[in-house]
């Protein structure tokens, strides 16, 4: 059974301002993007999506706005 998990609409602004910010790291513009492609479908995180989330969880130097982000992201990922 598939999961049907998507971007919530405050997740979708988050990301938005992520993309949207230059003093943005290109990690947090990589979970955005990949938060924003999941808005409103099905689809699912990649593996290596998935992986960089979470690295981004579990470093200490990682900002409150991309831990969101890589929650959502490793909320939408696959069993595999």
């Amino acid at each position: 059974m598939s999961k049907k998990e998507q971007s919530g609409p405050k997740v979708t602004k988050t990301a938005a301002k992520v993309l949207g910010s230059p003093a943005a790291s290109p990690t947090a513009k990589s979970l955005a993007g990949s938060a924003l492609a999941q808005a409103k479908t099905s689809k699912q995180s990649s593996p290596a999506t998935a992986t960089k989330a979470a690295k981004a969880l579990t470093d200490g130097r990682t900002s409150k706005t991309t831990k969101s982000l890589a929650g959502s992201v490793l909320t939408q990922k696959g069993k595999r």
